[in-house]
C-alpha cells in the first residue's frame, strides 16, 4: 500500500534539499575529535563512499569551530555543527562555513543570543536545526498544546518547539530543520504528529 506522504517545505543545506518531494536524506556523526582534522576529513570520506549525504561534527571549542574551515575544503557533502551552550561556537562555525548548526535554543542562554545565530545564519546562508528534547523542557512553556490521545510530555515537547518555531519566525528567519526527541519512542512518535499538524517544516 503506498502512503501519502505528508509535505514540509524545502530546506536546503550546502546544496541539499531536504523535505519536500526530496527523499529521506542520510545523516551520520564522526566520532572524531574535530581539531584533529585529518581523522575528521578521513572518516567523513568513508562515510560519503558509504552514500552519506550530510555530515555532523562536535564543536565543543573554539579550535573545533576553527577547524571547519580546513575540513569543508576536503570534503563534498554538506558540513553540520553540533552546538552545545556557546553561541560564539555557533557563530564561528558558520563563520567557517559550516551549512548548517545544531542547536537546542533553550541550552543557548538568551534570546539575545540565538538572535546572534539566527543574524549570522542569514548572513552566511546556513540552516539552523531546532532541537527539543524532553529531558530539557522549558520550565514554563507558554503554549498549552491539548490533543485527544497524546500524552502530556509530547504536547509539551510540540509546544516547546512551537515557541521556538515562532522565535525564528518573528526575526524572518524560516530555514529551519526540527528534531524532537524522547527516550520514549511512542512519546516521540506523538510529539511529532503534534507538531506536524501546526507546522510545515
Amino acid at each position: 500500500m503506498k502512503m501519502k506522504r505528508h509535505l514540509t517545505r524545502v530546506v536546503t543545506a550546502g546544496g541539499v534539499s531536504i523535505g519536500g518531494n526530496n527523499p529521506v536524506r542520510v545523516q551520520s556523526m564522526t566520532n572524531t575529535r574535530t581539531v584533529n582534522t585529518e581523522a575528521t576529513i578521513k572518516q567523513i570520506k568513508k562515510l560519503e563512499s558509504a552514500g552519506c549525504e550530510l555530515v555532523r561534527v562536535s564543536v565543543p571549542d573554539i579550535k573545533s569551530a576553527e577547524a571547519i574551515k580546513h575540513i569543508k575544503r576536503k570534503i563534498k557533502i554538506p558540513l553540520i555543527a553540533d552546538i552545545h551552550f556557546d553561541h560564539n561556537l555557533a557563530l564561528l562555525a558558520m563563520k567557517n562555513g559550516a551549512d548548517k548548526v545544531r542547536i537546542n535554543p533553550g541550552n543557548i542562554g538568551s534570546d539575545t543570543k540565538v538572535r546572534e545565530i539566527i543574524k549570522t545564519a542569514k548572513e552566511t546562508g546556513a540552516a539552523v536545526r531546532i532541537g527539543v528534547n524532553a529531558g530539557s523542557l522549558q520550565k514554563n512553556i507558554k503554549t498549552k498544546l491539548v490533543t485527544a490521545g497524546a500524552g502530556k510530555k509530547a504536547a509539551d515537547m510540540a509546544a516547546s518547539l512551537l515557541e521556538y518555531i515562532e522565535f525564528f519566525e518573528a526575526e524572518n528567519f524560516g530555514k529551519i530543520i526540527v528534531s524532537l526527541k524522547s527516550s520514549d519512542i511512542n512519546t516521540t512518535v506523538e510529539a511529532y504528529k503534534i507538531f506536524s499538524s501546526l507546522r510545515d517544516y
